[in-house]
This record gives structure tokens, C-alpha cells and sequence, in this order.
């Protein structure tokens, strides 16, 4: 693993980097530069169809004089995408607490300015509020700008998980053994050790000490090689989701479809890899607090599409 991806030219040639960059990091920036561009890229096409209309910025004009021009909404996507950056990671680490209140209870110092603990749940719901509180305040459709972000997050959220299965940050599933392996899948992709991950642990170990912890039976465990590298199916799910959504785009249903489809998905993919993932159950439920949020967010996709999954009138013609 390499936590930190300097660490990559350290070891092919033995340079040293003064400022470490660390893998986690460098993931989700280029998860949210991702979906920022596909954001742009669905606005500017809405736009140009006549579903979103023009939205006032301002730019240098001549004698270094501001003037104000209509554009695409696609010019307030890196403003978006700063709410999404600071807002979310915000929501993530509030999240995190909640789901790991008593050790935030025992020592909240370390859980507040730790780099790990980022539940993305937390981070999609606030940065989504903040987002939309936006969009509208710009005058802009809600529904229509959903539709355009959906297949960016997505796929941003797989590329994020690659950040997590590089740095090795404890994001992974329960015990594997190889020897339980089917033939034609590659032996990284069941079982995976993560050496020299971030939080120097031995993950079979660490593994079945939360288990215990969580009260679960560490009887997978006996024999076991490693873990399942959970992050790695994440990648896969959300690329070829991304591809369904993007495929989908230029449905001819109401505004919302798009993203009502996106929360049925999203919702029951994690659901189901939450079943081989170890966070730690509601104290009221026998579900971990990701699979309740899960279930709420695909009850509300469903809900979406029963309102939606209708045709939309004909386009009007874009606003300049």
C-alpha cells in the first residue's frame, strides 16, 4: 500500500519528497475535479437544449472594470464545487462522530483533527443541502441540477475508494481466506493483507478486534489471509453505475428522474457492502448506521420515480 504516493518515487528511485502527498487525499481531489467536469459537461448540454437557463456572473471587462454576462450555469460549478469541498467534509466528520460517539465522548481532540474518519453519507446529505440552498438562490432548477451532478458522484465516489484502498485507512471488510477463493477471480481482488497501511496495523488482527467489539462471531476469522478489499468492488459499482446514469442522461422524464435513479442505486450498493464491512450497529437497530441511511435514500429514490417517471413537456428554448 502507499499511504502516502510520494512514497511510490521513493521506492522506483529514491527521491525524497519534502512534502509527503498522501494517496487518500490526492483521490478525492481528483474525485471532485471529476465530477466537477462531468457536471460542467451535462449543464452546458441542459443549456443548450433549453432546460437550464442562463445565470448572471460577472467578469473583467475592459479598463479592468467588472461587468456583468449571462452564461451557462455550468460557470458556477467550481463555486459548487468549494461548497461540496468545505460542507462535506464538515458533514462527513459530524457523521463519523455520531457513529462513533463513545470513543468522541472519551477523546474528542483526536477525533475532531484526525485526517481518517470520514463517513460519506454525512458528506453527500450537507454538501447536497448546501448545494441546492445555492442552486435556487442562483434561481436555478434543483431537480435539473441533481440530474446533472448524478453521474459524477457516482463515479467520484468509486474514484474516492481507490484513496482508501491505497492508504490502507481501515475501510475494509471482514475476514477472507483464500483458499475459499472461486477460480477466476484474482487472488487481490478476495483477500487483501494492505502492508504498510496508514494505520500500521495488522488487519487480520485489527479486524477481529472490532468484530469483538461489535459483539460478531470471529469465526471467519480462523485461517484467514486477509480481508476482503471492499473499496476495490466500490471502484468497480460505481464505474459501471456512472456508465448506466451517463447512458441515461438524455432520459425524456421529468427533472429528478436522473437522480431519483441515483439514490436507488447508490443506496443498494452500499446496503450490500455494508454486509461484509464492520461498522458498528445502531444501538436500536441491527443495522450499521450506513445501511439505515441506505434504506432511507432508496426509499426516497423509489419515491422519486413513482413522482417522475413521467414525460416531460417539450424543452423551451434556452434563455441568453
Amino acid at each position: 500500500m502507499y499511504p502516502r504516493i510520494t512514497d511510490i518515487f521513493s521506492d522506483l528511485f529514491g527521491f525524497e519528497f519534502p512534502v509527503p502527498l498522501f494517496s487518500f487525499g490526492l483521490m478525492v481531489a481528483t474525485a471532485l475535479l471529476t465530477a466537477a467536469w462531468l457536471a460542467r459537461k451535462e449543464m452546458d448540454r441542459m443549456y443548450a437544449a433549453g432546460q437550464l437557463k442562463a445565470v448572471e456572473i460577472k467578469e473583467p471587462g475592459k479598463n479592468g472594470r467588472v461587468k456583468t454576462v449571462k452564461a451557462s450555469p455550468s460557470a458556477l460549478v467550481w463555486t459548487m464545487l468549494l461548497i461540496a469541498a468545505v460542507v462535506g467534509v464538515a458533514g462527513s466528520k459530524l457523521f463519523h462522530i455520531i457513529d462513533y460517539w463513545e470513543r468522541f465522548v472519551l477523546d474528542p481532540v483526536s477525533i475532531i483533527f484526525s485526517t481518517s474518519g470520514l463517513t460519506f453519507y454525512g458528506g453527500l446529505i450537507c454538501a447536497g443541502l448546501a448545494i441546492a440552498y445555492y442552486a435556487k438562490k442562483k434561481g436555478l432548477r434543483v431537480p435539473l441540477i441533481a440530474d446533472a451532478v448524478a453521474p459524477g458522484l457516482i463515479l467520484g465516489y468509486g474514484i474516492g475508494r481507490i484513496g482508501c484502498y491505497l492508504s490502507g485507512d481501515g475501510d475494509w471488510g471482514i475476514c477472507s481466506n483464500l483458499a475459499d477463493k472461486p477460480g477466476w477471480i484474482p487472488s487481490f481482488l478476495w483477500s487483501e493483507t494492505f502492508p504498510r497501511n496508514i494505520l500500521e496495523v495488522d488487519v487480520v488482527a485489527d479486524t477481529i478486534t472490532k468484530m469483538e467489539r461489535n459483539g460478531m462471531s470471529t469465526e471467519v476469522c480462523q485461517g484467514a489471509t486477509g480481508v476482503y478489499p471492499t473499496m476495490l468492488y466500490e471502484f468497480a459499482l460505481g464505474t459501471i453505475l456512472f456508465a448506466v446514469l451517463w447512458a441515461l442522461r438524455t432520459h425524456p422524464f421529468k427533472a429528478g428522474w436522473l437522480f431519483s435513479l441515483y439514490l436507488v442505486f447508490n443506496g443498494v450498493e452500499r446496503f450490500l457492502i455494508e454486509t461484509i464491512r464492520l461498522n458498528p450497529e445502531l444501538s436500536w437497530i441491527a443495522l450499521s448506521q450506513a445501511q439505515f441511511i441506505a434504506i432511507l435514500i432508496v426509499l426516497a429514490g423509489v419515491v422519486g420515480l413513482a413522482l417522475t417517471t413521467r414525460r416531460r413537456a417539450a424543452d423551451p428554448v434556452p434563455v441568453s
